[in-house]
């Protein structure tokens, strides 16, 4: 497996990138999904005040999936563990729910539509300041998901929303994540026209 280590304003030590090597590598092995590439970027912020500034992201690019997380510590090694220990839950659950479903003959979707990580996408889409201007437009791409393909994608991206299409009425829906755990579907109201 192809493991790429980054720093983001900071230098990558030979231990570090030998632990960040070892730890996320142990916790996407066991698991044998190929094919599969890992990208981890760790940074610290500078900010004096905050108690956790060590962050470890790591995103995992699996056959028509993406599974990412970012996790935040006191130390780089902590964020780390965390990081690893976290991709390994999320593995077990994009194995359970979408490869053993694959290999046991039901088809999560007929056509694959290429790869677009919509909920990143999503994180980059403007941010809306006190005057409402909106600073920055960012164009997507949708795929055509079910509500269960779109809610493996949120949970796997770790995301509180994912925007796709449909499969049934091609229509582009949102899945959101509620405050209670739950999951919410917005879905535009279609009215029939009378002719």
């Amino acid at each position: 497996m192809d493991i790429r280590v980054t720093g983001r304003k900071m230098t990558i030590s030979e231990p570090l990138r030998a632990y960040v090597e070892e730890k996320i590598g142990n916790s996407v092995k066991v698991f044998n999904i190929t094919p599969m590439a890992a990208e981890v970027v760790l940074r610290k912020e500078r900010n004096p005040a905050n108690p956790r500034p060590a962050i470890a992201e790591v995103t995992l690019l699996t056959k028509g999936h993406v599974i990412r997380t970012e996790e935040r510590e006191e130390d780089m090694y902590a964020a780390i563990d965390v990081a690893a220990a976290k991709v390994e839950r999320q593995l077990r659950k994009y194995k359970t729910r979408v490869v053993d479903r694959r290999n046991h003959g039901q088809r999560i979707n007929d056509v694959l539509v290429p790869e677009i990580d919509v909920a990143l996408a999503a994180e980059h889409i403007a941010a809306v300041e006190d005057d409402e201007k909106v600073v920055r437009i960012k164009e997507i791409e949708l795929e055509a998901l079910t509500e269960e393909e779109a809610l493996i994608k949120l949970d796997l991206l770790g995301h509180d929303f994912y925007v796709y299409t449909d499969t049934i009425n091609g229509l582009t829906n949102v899945l959101y994540r509620r405050k209670d755990g739950s999951y919410g579907i917005l879905k535009p109201r279609v009215e029939a026209i009378d002719g």
